[in-house]
């Protein structure tokens, strides 16, 4: 009988330890000898070398997804010898893929019988959603939220974008790779309020 794989999608803004949850299932995978792979777009450069890295510390070697990287050729390509493939496939930065990569997963899904777990954002600094996220939340079998907290207290929405004096950024490039000194994860309050306060006060900020 053959294997029924799932296309997972679990988002949610900077900060809320997703990448952490991605290393733990692998590690828990590991701990049960259950062969998976590891993949991150190329576009996140804050690494030199090929490893999905937490804010905790922890990290695992992955494969890099490049814009023209086929993902449904590479996994076909994982095939052992028995004719079975690696039970689980986990994406990191999932938000970066293109369209046609989350296709490529989805038929590798359907095809092989394997299990896809992407994490990512699902919006820009803009609020608007990311084209990978877009594609998973039209397909992916499964879609979750992980939740974290504004510092007012209702839950987060929007991955702002702040310069250097904390002021919110509304326009530029969509891609800009960055930590806690770029990015604020805020409710959608928060940011509302704070961008008309800018204006108010003539800080509005526009790259």
């Amino acid at each position: 009988m053959k294997r029924i794989g799932k296309l997972y999608f679990r988002y949610g803004t900077m900060g809320s330890a997703k990448t952490a949850m991605l290393l733990t299932t692998a590690y828990n995978f590991e701990e049960r000898n259950m062969p998976y792979r590891c993949f991150k777009p190329v576009v996140d450069t804050r690494d030199s070398k090929n490893v999905i890295r937490s804010r905790i510390g922890i990290e695992r070697e992955c494969s890099w997804i490049y814009p023209e990287s086929n993902l449904y050729d590479e996994i076909s390509a994982m095939q052992f010898s028995d004719g079975s493939y690696p039970g689980w496939i986990l994406v990191d930065e999932a938000q970066f893929l293109t369209s046609e990569q989350v296709d490529q997963l989805a038929r590798a899904v359907d095809d092989f019988g394997i299990n896809v777990l992407c994490y990512g954002l699902r919006t820009d600094f803009r609020t608007h959603l990311f084209d990978g996220s877009r594609r998973l939340m039209e397909i992916a079998d499964s879609i979750d939220e992980v939740k974290s907290t504004c510092s007012c207290g209702r839950k987060t929405i929007v991955n702002a974008r702040v310069n250097s004096q904390g002021q919110i950024i509304t326009e530029g490039e969509v891609v800009e790779i960055g930590g806690n000194e770029r990015y604020i994860a805020v409710c959608r309050n928060c940011w509302r309020n704070k961008k008309i306060e800018q204006s108010r006060n003539g800080q509005l900020q526009f790259e």
